[in-house]
């Protein structure tokens, strides 16, 4: 019980890079999603988007995980879950449930459509939902959509150009923070579902 105590005040503060790419830290474990560049650097390393791996090739460490499957690092669960095959250009698109701190993270990659039965029952119970808005990811109406079907406490979108439309479709002012720091406990409080929007540093 002191552990689940002490957890539950810890801060979790998220910092958004640009493209599809989140750093998600709590006390001294960070797990990274999508690296724009190898200066960024994070305990776990998560890759929505690999190339179809070849025979004999390696999968890499517990510490970079790049396919569909169950892991476990640092005391951080990853469960990969399969969003398909882009057999033209050979690429595995992967979502991620992330559950740590007692909370429930979900990393959606390059989805680009409204979640099928399969995947809903895949990915349940998220708190937090990271989803990418543009092209070729989620137009801002199928972002929504895919917010109503997960209904988590809070959404994180990545974007091309400006989430501003995607905000105001889910009834917020706009505004952008530069990063966002919350404690599992205020999760409890949220009515409904938040939308945070971040600079991209």
């Amino acid at each position: 019980m002191i552990w689940d105590a002490r957890r539950y005040t810890i801060p979790v503060v998220i910092t958004y890079f640009g493209e599809g790419s989140f750093r998600v830290q709590s006390g001294e474990i960070s797990v990274l999603v999508d690296p724009t560049s190898n200066r960024l650097k994070g305990d776990i390393i998560l890759k929505t988007d690999a190339p179809v791996p070849g025979e004999g090739d390696e999968l890499g460490a517990q510490t970079e995980i790049t396919f569909p499957g169950e892991y476990e690092s640092k005391g951080v669960e990853v469960t990969g879950v399969s969003l398909g095959v882009d057999g033209k250009n050979q690429r595995i698109h992967t979502a991620y449930l992330v559950r740590w701190e007692g909370i429930t993270f979900a990393f959606l990659g390059s989805l680009g459509r409204v979640l099928d039965t399969e995947l809903l029952e895949k990915l349940n119970e998220i708190d937090v939902v990271f989803l990418r808005l543009g092209n070729n990811y989620l137009t801002d109406e199928a972002a929504e959509k895919v917010v109503r079907q997960l209904e988590p406490k809070l959404v994180v979108p990545a974007y091309e150009k400006s989430p501003q439309a995607f905000l105001k479709e889910m009834g917020e002012d706009g505004a952008l923070e530069d990063k966002f720091v919350f404690k599992k406990k205020d999760l409890d409080v949220i009515e409904g579902t938040k939308v945070i929007g971040l600079k991209a540093s």
